[in-house]
C-alpha cells in the first residue's frame, strides 16, 4: 500500500502510555506540600542563590499573604511595574476573569512577550520551559549547552515580574513521540513535519498530561493564533481555533492537528497582534531578550544541521539519479530520504535547474525533471488521511473551503470528498485545489479553514493523484537494475533557458466537482 501508514499509528513504546513528568523549579522551589501532592521525588537544578518559597496553591496561611492581583478590564489600561498596557493588547488574554494560567516560556520574544501580557491581564501565572534537547550522541557538535542560553533569558524575564519558572523535562516523551516518528517517516520517503507533531504531542500533549493534577485553568503560549472560547452559560459549546491578526506570522498551521480537548484548555495572548506591536511590547516592557532573533529551524537539535541528523539516525546509501521524461543517468545521491518532492536545492546536477519529481523508494532512485511547471502534470488533487476534525466531524460546506499545504499566508480553495481508505478502517479525503501547488509531499499536513476558522487538518498521502509525476518505462526499468555500475558514467546535460511557470487557476468549479466525484 503505497503511502498509507497513518499519523495515528507509530509504532508505540512502553513510555508512551504512562507520562512520568519532572519538574525542576530554578526562580522558587515549590512548598513541601506541593512537592508531596505531585512529585514525590522531583529532580532540581542547583541554584547558586537561596531560593524563595513558592505559596502553596491549597495553603491559606501561605495565600493570604499575598495581596490579590487585580482584574482589568478592557475599559482601563493596566500599569505593571510601571508600564501603562494598553487594553487592546490584553482582549486576546481574558482580563476580564481571574485565572490560574501556565505559561509556555522558551527564552525567545514571543512568548515572553505572551507572558508579560497573561501578568498584565491580572492573572496568576507560572512559567514552564520545556527540555526537550536530544543530547544523546550530539555532544561533539555543541561547544556549550544548546538551552543555556534560552534559559537564562526566561529566568530574567520572569524575575522582572517575580513570575516563578519551573523546567520540565520532556526530552524521552519527545523522542518517542515527535523524532522516531520522523526518522521512520523519512526512511519511508515522505516528509513529516515536527512542528505540527511537536504541538499535537509535546506542548499541548505530553506537557498538558504533566500538569493535568495542577488546577490550572488555561496554558498560554506565544503562538499567533487565537483560540475562542464559548461563553459561561455554553460550555458544552465547542472552541474555536481562528486566524491571527498577523497573517504571515499566523501559526494556525502549525496548531490545525490539536484535539477539541487540547484547544479548550489554551490561550494565546499573541493571536491579537502584529508581530511589529510584539516587538514593540518587548522593548516597552525592556525585556531583556527585547533584541534577540526569532528562531529558526526544529527545536531538539540546536545547531546541528538536519541533514547531519538524518545522516546519522537513517543513514546513507549511495543511489542514482534519473531524468524522469527519459531515464538518462546524471549523478548519484547519498539517500531518498535526504530529498523532498518538488526540492531543487542540493541536487548538483549541471544543465538545470532541476527539480525532485519522484522517489522509488525500494530501489532508492531519485527522479528529476526540469519540466516541473508544465501544464501537462497538475499537481491539485491529493490524499489526506489522519484526519483531526475540531467540531469532531467533517464540515458540511466541503465545496466552500480553503486549505493550506504549509506555514506561510497563502491559501488555495478547495473542493473535497469523504471517501473510504484501502484498509476500510479510516475515511480519506480526496482534495482538489483550484490552483496547481508545486510542492505537494506525502508526509505534510493540509490544513482547512472555512473563512477565518480552521477546522481540522490531516496528512498528505500522496502527491498530486494515485500514479504521481509521469515517469517513462526506460526510467522505471533502470531503476529496477540490481548492477546500476553498467549505467557507466552520469550524462552531461546542457542548460535550457529557465521560463517563468504559468500559474494554472482552474476556475469551472462544475467541471472540478465532477472530476473530484468521477476520479
Amino acid at each position: 500500500m503505497k503511502n498509507e501508514t497513518l499519523l495515528s499509528s507509530p509504532p508505540i513504546h512502553p513510555k508512551m502510555l504512562i507520562l512520568k513528568p519532572r519538574l525542576t523549579p530554578i526562580i522558587s522551589f515549590p512548598s513541601f506540600h506541593f512537592l508531596h501532592s505531585h512529585f514525590p521525588n522531583p529532580r532540581f537544578f542547583p541554584s547558586v542563590s537561596l531560593p524563595q518559597t513558592l505559596p502553596s496553591s491549597s495553603s491559606s496561611s501561605s495565600s493570604s499573604s499575598l495581596p490579590p492581583k487585580p482584574v482589568f478590564s478592557l475599559n482601563n489600561a493596566a500599569t505593571i511595574n510601571n508600564v501603562n498596557v494598553d487594553p487592546r493588547f490584553l482582549s486576546c488574554c481574558m482580563p476580564d476573569k481571574r485565572l490560574k494560567v501556565a505559561v509556555l516560556l522558551s527564552g525567545g520574544v514571543d512568548s515572553s512577550v505572551a507572558l508579560r501580557l497573561i501578568h498584565a491581564a491580572g492573572h496568576s501565572c507560572t512559567a514552564f520551559y520545556l527540555k526537550i534537547w536530544f543530547q544523546e550522541d550530539f555532544e561533539n557538535y555543541w561547544t556549550e549547552c544548546p538551552w543555556e542560553e534560552d534559559m537564562k533569558y526566561a529566568r530574567a524575564v520572569c524575575d522582572q515580574v517575580d513570575v516563578p519558572l519551573e523546567v520540565v523535562h520532556l526530552t524521552d516523551e519527545y523522542w518517542n513521540n515527535v523524532v522516531s516518528y520522523i526518522i521512520e517517516e523519512y526512511r519511508r520517503g515522505r516528509t513529516p513535519n515536527p512542528d505540527v507533531l511537536c504541538n499535537s504531542r509535546i506542548k499541548f500533549g505530553a506537557f498538558m498530561d504533566a500538569i493535568n493534577n495542577m488546577d490550572y485553568d488555561y496554558i498560554a503560549s506565544g503562538h499567533y493564533a487565537n483560540a475562542v472560547h464559548p461563553s459561561a452559560d455554553q460550555s458544552n459549546k465547542p472552541s474555536t481555533l481562528e486566524l491571527s491578526k498577523d497573517m504571515v506570522k499566523d501559526q494556525t498551521y502549525f496548531l490545525s492537528h490539536l484535539s477539541q480537548f487540547q484547544l479548550k484548555r489554551l490561550i494565546f495572548p499573541l493571536g491579537c497582534l502584529p508581530k511589529d506591536e510584539v516587538r514593540q511590547l518587548a522593548a516597552k516592557f525592556d525585556l531583556p531578550n527585547k533584541c534577540r532573533k526569532d528562531s529558526q529551524g526544529i527545536c531538539f537539535l540546536g545547531k546541528i544541521r538536519f541533514s547531519d541528523f538524518v545522516a546519522r539516525h537513517v543513514g546513507e546509501m549511495e543511489g542514482i539519479i534519473l531524468e524522469a521524461e527519459t531515464g538518462d543517468f546524471l549523478g548519484k545521491h547519498r539517500g531518498f530520504w535526504f530529498y523532498t518532492i518538488g526540492q531543487r536545492q542540493g541536487l548538483r546536477l549541471s544543465g538545470g535547474p532541476w527539480y525532485v519529481v519522484e522517489k522509488d523508494v525500494k530501489n532508492n532512485v531519485v527522479f528529476v525533471s526540469r519540466n516541473y511547471f508544465s501544464f501537462d502534470k497538475r499537481r491539485c488533487l491529493f490524499r489526506v488521511g489522519s484526519l483531526k476534525w475540531f467540531s469532531g466531524s467533517p464540515p458540511n460546506h466541503i465545496g466552500r473551503l480553503q486549505c493550506k499545504v504549509r506555514h506561510g499566508p497563502g491559501f488555495y480553495n478547495c473542493n473535497f470528498k469523504m471517501v473510504s481508505g484501502e484498509d476500510g478502517r479510516e475515511d480519506i479525503a480526496l482534495v482538489l485545489l483550484s490552483e496547481d501547488d508545486q510542492g505537494l509531499a506525502a508526509g505534510q499536513f493540509a490544513a482547512f479553514y472555512e473563512g477565518q476558522t480552521c477546522i481540522g487538518s490531516g496528512v498528505i498521502l500522496e502527491s498530486w493523484d494515485d500514479q504521481g509525476f509521469p515517469v517513462c518505462a526506460n526510467a522505471l526499468e533502470i531503476a529496477r537494475m540490481e548492477d546500476k555500475s553498467k549505467l557507466g558514467k552520469p550524462v552531461k546535460i546542457k542548460a535550457k533557458p529557465e521560463i517563468p511557470p504559468e500559474k494554472t487557476v482552474h476556475n469551472d468549479n462544475t467541471e472540478l466537482n465532477r472530476s473530484l466525484i468521477s476520479s
